[in-house]
């Protein structure tokens, strides 16, 4: 087989040509191959097309649509590379025999670790053409430090999601996911799993990591996109392959008609591989996402600055003297934003000003939480109207399955594919936010529409293009004000993927309010996003022991601490604790903002009751700073962190006892006296081995 290899900063890309096939196979610029795979590479784009049936895989229908007849008859055309400053593009054209041709962009930007990845399709035939699948990278020939099965080596990465329990890292080896090849080599076997809907992040992240952990090299990939989605693996000889991207007619009910001249883009797809396990590999990842944030932010967020929303304090029940109470409570703290969160309104989906409890309009309250020097926010749900909302009973403008309104929980769906109902919104929502004084805006989804709507060729195409109106609209608004600050919540962490992260400032990790797995779940996030963007929930209450409003407070300095609760009802000495938490967290912002994760810790497998012990040490090149956490069961005695080879010093502490710290050369040890204990040491680095 012919091959065209490009290197992209500490990677390589290889481009490989099989009888008019072109498969692309990836390594790290330091771990070159050593021997070839026998295997036949699968198209570096999978594509299936309606009418063409059939599969160079036994017992593939039902089960898998990737290497189709489709994908084979698309063929080599040329390749473009084209060299911008600090940006290099790969482009691959393949064509079939109707002139319906694929361009498959690699982009990658000077620095980064990772590339994205993306499919277009281009009808340049005289007829329409109806899409079963397009996907948005296929990376093949794994592993390619062995040849034959390569029994042992290989390890599927996925980052499972449920509500308040999200990003737990399941890790399976293949042979467990009967991804061997079959006695004859002839048989499709298959692993794929994804999202159904408008809530990305239901179930898994569109994420997925394989691992070779003989030779300690991953491949990983993250889909931007928040509709249904796909990941697979896919093997029928020696080499694995994975693939992802828009979730097929298989599996999300989607087709696409392309009429002549017509084009269609798939997802952007973040790809990378590398030296190292997955959390190095995923990080790889979050630091494209890092470079986005950065890039985009608004001047407000330049120091990743603390929140306090009052969500825990008044669980929907807000009010103006409440606001002010708080706000007076948290000024002068190092709190930035003050956001006001769900039930400031008559009806959601209205969202008129409810007078009862805003008797002189947000206008005051907004005016006073400036004047104490922090940024007001307002929570929407502006994708839904709710039963009671007069804009409930607007069916022409909402969402429909087979003739019927999309319903989940008392709640109907805006048709964002229509431009009449996001001019509407636009008056609603960000308009109306910026006229009472708001730069911060907090947008909540707490639905889900299920396999797609109608109005479109298939289902999931009418899902698609609701998404499409969804981030049309977003986008509208970074452009209009670019100043403002956007978090992304969808019951939590349920849209916590690259697409939406891109677009808003920073997102929800997690519903988990008070629960104990709150540390787990924020370090679980620095596998997915970047921490800078990851908000963590510290509540806090009056009946908290010191002991434990050090556990919550330690537990969101895990990402953007995000203070919450009854901070107006501690006394004196909890809300010492509280203030010398958020001067803390305000230290060491620039490591959170921009440094590499490293979990330590032995803890059990429920997020209910969690058992054991959990560190997170997170540096960069001249500091560092480690969270631990003990949990239920006897955890007693020293615990131990051995930071990278070198020499450092304790600069300040976090904890109920300062003395439970202490470092020798590179070892970080914490005496802990009882379960749920919270413990933050800063360090720097005083000398390098």
């Amino acid at each position: 087989m012919n091959t065209i290899e490009h290197k992209l900063g500490d990677m390589i890309f290889r481009y490989v040509f099989n009888d008019g096939t072109v498969g692309l196979e990836a390594v790290p610029a330091d771990a070159p191959m050593e021997s070839v795979q026998a295997y036949t590479p699968l198209s570096l784009v999978q594509v299936k097309l309606l009418g063409e049936e059939g599969y160079n895989g036994l017992f593939s229908r039902g089960l898998t649509m990737l290497n189709s007849l489709s994908s084979l008859g698309f063929v080599y055309d040329q390749q473009e590379k084209k060299q911008e400053v600090n940006k290099q593009t790969i482009s691959t054209y393949l064509k079939n025999k109707q002139n319906i041709c694929i361009e498959h962009r690699l982009t990658w930007r000077e620095g980064d670790k990772a590339v994205t990845m993306q499919s277009i399709v281009h009808n340049r035939s005289n007829d329409a053409v109806t899409l079963e699948l397009l996907s948005s990278f296929c990376i093949g020939g794994l592993t390619p430090y062995e040849t034959g099965v390569a029994a042992g080596s290989l390890v599927l990465h996925r980052l499972g999601s449920r509500w308040s329990d999200e990003g737990r890292l399941i890790s399976m080896p293949i042979e467990e996911l009967q991804l061997e090849p079959s006695c004859t080599r002839v048989s499709a076997n298959s692993y794929r799993y994804g999202q159904v809907g408008t809530m990305p992040v239901r179930e898994f992240y569109p994420f997925i990591t394989i691992e070779d952990v003989k030779r300690g090299v991953c491949w990983g990939a993250q889909i931007a996109w928040p509709g249904s989605w796909q990941m697979e693996a896919y093997r029928k000889d020696f080499g694995l392959t994975i693939s992802g991207g828009l979730a097929d007619r298989n599996y999300g009910h989607w087709m696409k008609r392309i009429a002549p001249g017509e084009s269609l883009e798939s997802p952007v797809a973040i790809v990378s591989v590398g030296v190292g396990d997955v959390n190095a590999l995923s990080q790889r990842m979050t630091a494209m996402q890092y470079r986005m944030w950065e890039e985009n932010r608004p001047p407000s967020e330049e120091n990743a600055p603390p929140i306090f929303n009052e969500w825990c304090t008044s669980w929907g029940g807000v009010n103006a003297d409440w606001v002010a109470r708080l706000a007076k409570r948290v000024a002068g703290t190092g709190i930035k934003y003050f956001v006001l969160d769900a039930g400031w309104y008559d009806a959601a989906g209205d969202y008129n000003v409810n007078p009862a409890r805003f008797p002189e309009g947000l206008e005051k309250t907004t005016e006073y939480i400036k004047s104490l020097g922090m940024i007001p926010g307002l929570w929407f749900e502006y994708e839904v109207c709710e039963t009671g909302a007069k804009n409930y009973n607007r069916a022409d403008d909402m969402l429909t399955l087979d003739g019927h309104t999309i319903t989940e929980y008392n709640r109907h769906f805006w048709d964002m594919r229509k431009p009449e109902v996001r001019e509407h919104l636009w008056k609603t929502v960000p308009e109306f936010a910026i006229k009472h004084g708001f730069s911060f805006i907090k947008f909540d989804y707490n639905g889900n529409i299920g396999i797609g709507c109608d109005g479109a060729e298939s289902p999931g195409e009418g899902l698609r293009q609701h998404i499409e109106g969804v981030i049309s609209f977003l986008k509208k608004i970074k452009a209009t004000y670019p100043d403002l600050v956007i978090e992304n919540c969808s019951s939590g962490g349920f849209r916590t993927e690259p697409c939406m992260m891109g677009l808003t400032t920073l997102a929800a990790s997690s519903d988990a309010h008070e629960l104990d797995n709150i540390p787990i779940v924020a370090a679980n996030m620095h596998r997915a996003i970047a921490p800078v963007q990851s908000q963590v929930w510290a509540t806090v209450r009056p009946f908290h022991s010191a002991r434990r409003l050090f556990y919550v407070m330690t537990g969101g300095m895990l990402g953007r601490l995000c203070l919450s609760g009854d901070a107006e009802r501690l006394d004196d000495d909890q809300w010492s604790i509280v203030e010398a938490g958020i001067k803390f967290y305000n230290k060491i912002t620039p490591i959170l903002m921009k440094g590499a994760t490293h979990w330590y810790g032995s803890k059990g497998q429920s997020y209910r009751h969690p058992t054991g012990w959990q560190g997170i040490l997170r540096m960069n090149e001249q500091e560092a700073y480690a969270v631990v956490h003990t949990f239920g069961g006897i955890v007693t005695g020293d615990i131990h962190i051995d930071l990278p080879e070198g020499s450092y010093e304790i600069i300040d502490t976090y904890m109920e006892n300062p003395s439970a710290a202490s470092m020798h050369e590179n070892r970080l040890t914490i005496t802990a006296e009882s379960e749920f204990q919270g413990f933050a040491i800063h360090m720097r680095c005083m000398k390098k081995t």
